[in-house]
């Protein structure tokens, strides 16, 4: 399943860089603009494009490399407390819960501190702290669904204020020509393109990774269930 993921996210990706290829393909005798010379008729807008295709990259790459479960969940520090539970050592285990920070560590250690009420209570705070853990994952990655959405509004801002500035221009003109008006229209619809473009890619990878921290906390909460699964025989 995981493979058959990651190779659809690279067909997708595929698709676009062809798309974009072939957009930008110049027909026989006729002339076309570069990227680079559209991008500059652009104008702020363009570049308000550009600084948030890269703090979507930034975090995009900054994601890729949290949202792991050995990142969520340490091999070492699990085995660790594990066998601090096996043993009976619950404090010091809470300490090592503590001390590592990580998503299966708090929510461990938040349920261990609950044992004195009884199995179910304890259960039931491992479940407030993963739902709280949960959320604060994903409210982190909702950044790039902000950025997404955000993406193709100042594109389409970009266009209206392109042929607003381009409109002045022709209105200046004594015989303005067709050619004239076109020129502002394509030059002004750049920014569009920008901005759906940015949003195609950002919220492909948004719910991507917002399906990955779905499999992969519930995965981690059944694994720390099972951690704790001796204590309800202690509590019977």
């Amino acid at each position: 399943m995981k493979t058959f993921r990651k190779t659809a996210l690279v067909g997708l990706f595929a698709a676009l860089v062809l798309a974009g290829t072939a957009f930008a393909l110049e027909e026989p005798n006729v002339k076309k603009k570069s990227w680079l010379e559209l991008f500059q008729t652009t104008g702020v807008v363009g570049y308000l494009l550009l600084g948030t295709s890269m703090i979507g990259t930034a975090l995009v790459i900054q994601y890729g490399v949290s949202l792991r479960r050995d990142k969520l969940a340490p091999a070492a520090v699990v085995q660790e407390v594990e066998a601090l539970i096996n043993e009976e050592k619950y404090d010091e285990a809470i300490e090592v819960c503590d001390a590592e920070g990580g998503y299966l560590s708090k929510i461990v250690g938040s349920a261990l501190r609950m044992r004195h009420a009884g199995y179910e209570e304890m259960i039931g705070g491992l479940e407030q702290a993963a739902a709280e853990e949960t959320f604060k994952l994903a409210s982190k990655i909702s950044t790039l669904s902000l950025l997404g959405n955000v993406a193709p509004l100042l594109g389409l801002l970009g266009t209206v204020t392109g042929m607003i500035s381009s409109f002045q221009v022709i209105e200046t003109l004594t015989a303005p020509t067709p050619g004239d008006l076109a020129k502002g229209v394509y030059e002004s619809l750049v920014n569009t393109t920008l901005g759906l473009f940015l949003a195609i890619i950002f919220l492909t990878i948004y719910f991507f990774f917002k399906n990955k921290v779905t499999q992969m906390t519930l995965g981690l909460n059944l694994q720390a269930v099972d951690m704790l699964r001796h204590l309800a025989v202690a509590h019977k």
